[in-house]
């Protein structure tokens, strides 16, 4: 059981039967009264982030995560096909299991699943995806010097923004986490 008082940030707790992850935490001890634990916590599966209070005597069980290693295989009528690299049981999720992670998705790429009590509750990709530009406006010489940018078409749809001087064919690093692009691989 973890205490409340020993909450940090990303620290997973279950409450309610869902797992609950700790975004934001802070330990308040009114001049009158109890003291308490005010924190955000975001639900795992869903995202939802809210608002809760703690008693700073409140005990909590952890939420075990457990993370498996997948291939991903194929795409076949919106079903996603994932094998684990270890058993090669094959599982099949759709895209609103995978949300964001569609948009770097390439066959061939491991990938780490999340489940919390059997359900998969989350895809973890690396942080940086290499993806190949399929359709962009031509290469502008020597304008590199505004910042300007312009939109390109990523081999997975994904369209991101770069700057003038990418080409269609250009292999491109992407950041998973925000989607921006990094650099020229």
């Amino acid at each position: 059981m973890i205490s409340s008082t020993d909450f940090r940030t990303g620290l997973t707790i279950e409450i309610d039967g869902a797992a609950w992850q700790v975004v934001e935490f802070q330990h308040v001890k009114p001049g009158k009264g109890a003291a308490f634990v005010r924190t955000k916590i975001k639900n795992v599966e869903t995202g939802a982030v809210v608002e809760r209070t703690f008693n700073p005597n409140e005990k909590l069980p952890p939420a075990r995560l457990d993370t498996s290693r997948m291939q991903y295989l194929y795409e076949a009528d919106g079903q996603y096909t994932f094998m684990d690299v270890e058993t090669y049981e094959q599982i099949e999720l759709n895209k609103e299991q995978l949300g964001n992670a569609l948009n770097y998705l390439m066959e061939n790429m491991e990938v780490n699943l999340q489940t919390f009590k059997g359900r998969i509750i989350g895809v973890n990709l690396p942080n940086s995806v290499e993806l190949k530009v399929t359709e962009c406006e031509p290469a502008v010489k020597g304008n590199t010097a505004t910042g300007a940018t312009k939109n390109a078409t990523l081999e997975t749809g994904y369209v991101v923004r770069v700057p003038l001087f990418i080409n269609e064919g250009d292999v491109l690093r992407i950041d998973t986490r925000t989607g921006n692009y990094i650099e020229r691989a």
